[in-house]
C-alpha cells in the first residue's frame, strides 16, 4: 500500500504538554496532520496545489496507538508513508518515536476520502493516483 516514506523531526512544545508532564493525547492527530502535509510536499504535490486543482482529502477515519511518553523539548521523529486505500481513498501510516533512542511514542493511521472542493466524493483524478502509487507521473 505505501509508496515512499517521509521523515519529519520536531520538538514537543510546552503548549503540547499536560499536567502529567507528557504530550497531551489529542496532539498526536495534529502531528499526523503535519506529517501528511510534509509527505505531500515531499511527493511534489503540496496540499495547496491539490486544492487549486480541485481536490481535497478530508479525514474519514483515524486510529492512534500510544506507545510511550514525550516531554517538553524532546526531539521526535515522525515517519510517514501513504498509498491508495480502495478506489477513492488514501491512507497515511505514521510512527512517531524519540529521535535519539528510537523509543516509540505513538503510531497510527488516517484514511481520507478523495473529494472535490464542495466536499462530495470524486473519482481520483489521473494526476493524483501516481502520487500515491509510487509512480513518477504527475
Amino acid at each position: 500500500m505505501a509508496c515512499g516514506e517521509h521523515r519529519v523531526r520536531f520538538r514537543v512544545r510546552y503548549s503540547e504538554t499536560d499536567q502529567m508532564g507528557t504530550f497531551y493525547n489529542s496532539r498526536v492527530l495534529e502531528w499526523f496532520e503535519c506529517g501528511r502535509t510534509e509527505w505531500l510536499r515531499g511527493a511534489g504535490m503540496p496540499y495547496t496545489e491539490m486544492e487549486t486543482r480541485g481536490v481535497c482529502l478530508p479525514v474519514i477515519e483515524a486510529h492512534v496507538r500510544y506507545l510511550g511518553r514525550a516531554r517538553y523539548d524532546d526531539e521526535l521523529e515522525m515517519r510517514v508513508s501513504a498509498g491508495m486505500s480502495g478506489k477513492a481513498s488514501v491512507r497515511f501510516d505514521v510512527r512517531i518515536s524519540q529521535a535519539h533512542s528510537g523509543q516509540g511514542v505513538a503510531e497510527g493511521y488516517t484514511v481520507h476520502a478523495v473529494t472535490g472542493i464542495d466536499g462530495k466524493p470524486v473519482r481520483p483524478p489521473m494526476w493524483l493516483v501516481p502520487i500515491f502509487s509510487g509512480s513518477s507521473e504527475q
